[in-house]
């Protein structure tokens, strides 16, 4: 298949607009037009990673990290990030990254982890807002069921587990067409009344383009009247971080040990230990200090993330025990989980973990 078929799947599943601002996820080597055969999965895109690719004769790499976060004005070798790229070029292989926007759904990186340690009532931890906007177009009465089903094609009208939603309002407009019009209903240079319904329906504002192509391309008029509104909804299943319940509480020491054992951790540092039991658990794939609070708030016992520093375990002040268990621990399933996803979408191309070992940190035991 072509690499475009492959990316447009993975970005219904994480849209793009999804990912952080310093983030770059998404296509960073390769033409979207490119016929693939065989891909190779890793967390990290390295040196060692495009050797194994080209030992596989993989000819796409799809990581959780992006080899390159911010512009490179020079690619002479220098430093690994050039030789990589340089590498996957002279060779063919297109390298792809779904980084922050694969954190930032239900169902994605922190979705895993907490499958990984078997929790109830998975949801996000911190959901995000200004991710939906809101179409009204006014359309007349003849051409309502038209334009409406034409919204629902596109995407529009779906909320929560819902789709097929909207809102419709009966009344009338005015217009006058002036000298140069060519009008659907009414003649030059006199006032028309007609009949008119306005639809009202809600989007996530990555596909704002398929839905208004959509909707014009349905309606008769010349001019079509529509207002966008941002809207200042919570988007529950899309967000950072992910939290749910233990199946049965463990006293703490027993749960690190849990916690140890379905992570495969080597080491884990943490904050004191309560008496009472854990129960309710908090996750962040990488680095996640900044959900502290929002872990709190929502009454984990426990929050699971990485690369804390020194003063940054104070802020626990003993509500909340902090686990930090490593970045390249904490996300290692990500491979699992892309694996998971694209082989159930496409049963017939090849998919590959990665056999190289890209964590950059060694424990000594």
């Amino acid at each position: 298949m072509k690499i475009k078929e492959l990316t447009h799947y993975l970005e219904q599943l994480a849209p793009l607009s999804y990912q952080e601002s310093y983030d770059n996820s998404g296509l960073i080597v390769g033409n979207p037009n490119d016929e693939i055969h065989r891909a190779l999965i890793s967390l990290d895109c390295t040196e060692s990673v495009v050797d194994e690719a080209i030992a596989e004769g993989c000819d796409i790499i799809i990581s959780h990290h992006p080899i390159i976060f911010k512009g490179l004005k020079r690619f002479t070798g220098q430093n690994y990030v050039e030789r990589t790229v340089i590498k996957a070029i002279k060779n063919g292989i297109a390298l792809y990254a779904i980084h922050t926007n694969l954190d930032n759904v239900l169902g994605g990186v922190n979705s895993k982890i907490a499958d990984k340690l078997q929790l109830d009532a998975i949801s996000i931890l911190s959901p995000k807002k200004h991710i939906l906007k809101k179409l009204a177009v006014f359309v007349p009465r003849t051409h309502v069921e038209e334009v409406r089903e034409a919204l629902f094609s596109s995407g529009a009208g779906r909320i929560g587990e819902y789709d097929q939603a909207s809102f419709n309002t009966a009344g009338y407009g005015t217009f006058r067409p002036l000298e140069k019009a060519n009008p659907h209903i009414g003649s030059r240079g006199e006032q028309e009344r007609v009949e008119e319904t306005k639809i009202e329906v809600v989007y996530p504002a990555h596909i704002e383009r398929q839905v208004l192509v959509a909707m014009l391309a349905a309606h008769p008029y010349e001019e079509v009247a529509y207002d966008i509104l941002n809207l200042e909804n919570t988007v529950h299943h899309v967000g950072s971080g992910a939290i749910g319940n233990l199946q049965e509480p463990l006293l703490a020491e027993d749960f690190l040990r849990f916690l140890k054992d379905s992570l495969k951790l080597s080491i884990i540092r943490h904050t004191n230990l309560p008496r009472k039991p854990i129960s309710r658990v908090a996750v962040c794939g990488g680095a996640g200090g900044f959900l502290l609070q929002d872990a709190i708030r929502s009454g984990a016992d426990v929050f699971i993330t990485s690369d804390y520093k020194y003063h940054e375990f104070f802020d626990a002040e003993d509500k909340i025990v902090i686990a930090d268990v490593g970045h390249y621990e904490s996300e290692q399933f990500t491979q699992e989980l892309l694996m998971e996803l694209i082989q159930k979408k496409f049963a017939n191309f090849a998919v590959l973990l990665t056999e190289t070992e890209t964590n950059p940190i060694k424990y000594f035991i």
